[in-house]
């Protein structure tokens, strides 16, 4: 019994290193690292392929963040659809490159957190580039603008040196609000009015209203936006002669997709060449918006 145990476990010995000694010959040890190198390749091959396609599809679709209540550039129409200059162009811009589109009403004051989200990958609405530049990828600037500032019909204040001690308001994150306040270049203009400061308020109606009512006693804003409400009500508003400053309109992207800003630019100029441009602007004529104002050719 002893004997038969001795052997088996002597079998049993050898059958181990044997299959040891397998394991461990160059072959076999060949074949199970090609193996594993061949999946890990495969893997990576797979995860670069992903990537790449990934990097490839980045631009299928143009989300535009835009304020729902900044006519004519971009509104809500009757039937709370996206409309507007911009959002007509930045469409044909789409269609143009084969793109989906989507127009997403924003907080304009929360424009830069939706766009670093991801929430929306460009701002085209009337986006003033002056002042911003280092801050957004941006196409080449396609519309003059200018910041102005609009006061009731019959009021005594007739230049902005008559501001002094009234009532100011504004978009807040606009680019009057920039220009208007501490490190703006009409800073020291804004530490004359009412509470040493320009108001704020969340949208240009409601700010049109205020200064309806006698709430406040000017609205300081871009040209576009005057320029449609003086159109809408009659002799209600008047507009200063003397601008606050002269500006650009651009589309802004993430800061490093200068790709895409470009891609934009050279759709634009198409669109120009091609009578696009002019046909929208004539569109919205009936707003303010005039088709001089467009600089990108």
């Amino acid at each position: 019994m002893k004997k038969l145990k001795y052997l088996a476990a002597f079998a049993a010995a050898f059958a181990l290193a044997a299959f040891v000694l397998a394991g461990c010959s160059s072959g076999g040890s060949s074949s199970s690292a090609s193996a594993s190198a061949s999946g890990s390749s495969a893997s990576a091959s797979s995860a670069a392929a992903s990537s790449s396609a990934s990097a490839s599809s980045a631009m299928t679709k143009l989300v535009v963040g835009f304020d729902a209540e900044y006519p004519p550039y971009g509104f809500l129409d009757a039937g709370g659809k996206p409309t507007g200059f911009d959002i007509d162009l930045a469409k044909a811009v789409a269609d143009a490159n084969g793109w989906e589109f989507e127009a997403k009403p924003i907080d304009w004051d929360s424009k830069d957190l939706e766009l670093e989200s991801g929430n929306i990958n460009c701002i085209w609405n009337g986006f003033t580039l002056e002042g911003r530049e280092g801050k957004y990828a941006f196409s080449e600037p396609y519309m003059l603008n200018e910041q102005v500032i609009v006061v009731a019909s019959g009021s005594s204040i007739k230049s902005l040196s008559d501001l002094a001690g009234k009532k100011v308001i504004t978009q807040a994150g606009s680019a009057a609000l920039d220009l208007l306040s501490a490190e703006g270049d009409q800073a020291d203009l804004g530490k004359t009015f009412d509470g040493g400061a320009v108001q704020t308020i969340a949208d240009y109606n409601n700010a049109f209203l205020q200064l309806e009512s006698g709430a406040v006693d000017a609205v300081a804003c871009d040209l576009s936006i005057a320029q449609y409400q003086i159109s809408q009500t009659g002799d209600k508003y008047t507009q200063l002669s003397e601008p606050l400053t002269s500006e650009h309109y651009a589309v802004g992207f993430k800061l490093g997709d200068d790709a895409t800003a470009k891609t934009v630019t050279d759709s634009l100029k198409k669109l120009y060449a091609d009578g696009t441009v002019k046909t929208l602007c004539d569109k919205y004529a009936e707003y303010g918006l005039s088709f001089d104002n467009w600089i990108l050719k």
